[in-house]
């Protein structure tokens, strides 16, 4: 089965206005939030190969060499779906985005196989 990158994206200044809430806001919001969260993999655990997880803080490493960069990337799990659109489909209302500040999720077909281990 076809597999897909997906990352979640989230733009700095969402997080930034998340994190200046209160802690009682942002620990409301975790609550709401991550039983839907585990529901979704739970639900969507066949099409799940390997679940990722977030990230942090990048740094980029170029020609001119090392140093910070700053993307929206603040996650990633590898979905198999028949097709993008049905990769894409899995996430429709994700609590990413419907309850966290995320603002969408971005969907890649692996144009190479992983290489066995």
């Amino acid at each position: 089965m076809p597999r897909f990158l997906a990352v979640y994206t989230m733009q700095p200044e969402d997080l930034a206005r998340f994190r200046a809430l209160p802690r009682s806001e942002q620990d409301a919001i975790d609550a709401a939030g991550l039983p839907l969260w585990v529901d979704w993999e739970a639900r969507n655990a066949p099409f799940l190969p390997d679940r990722g997880g977030m990230v942090g803080k990048t740094r980029r490493v170029t020609k001119a060499g090392v140093g910070d960069a700053v993307n929206p990337f603040c996650g990633y799990i590898v979905v198999e779906a028949d097709d993008i659109d049905a990769a894409a489909r899995l996430f429709e209302n994700h609590p990413h985005f419907t309850v966290f500040p995320g603002d969408g999720v971005d969907i890649m077909p692996f144009l190479t196989d992983p290489k066995p281990v």
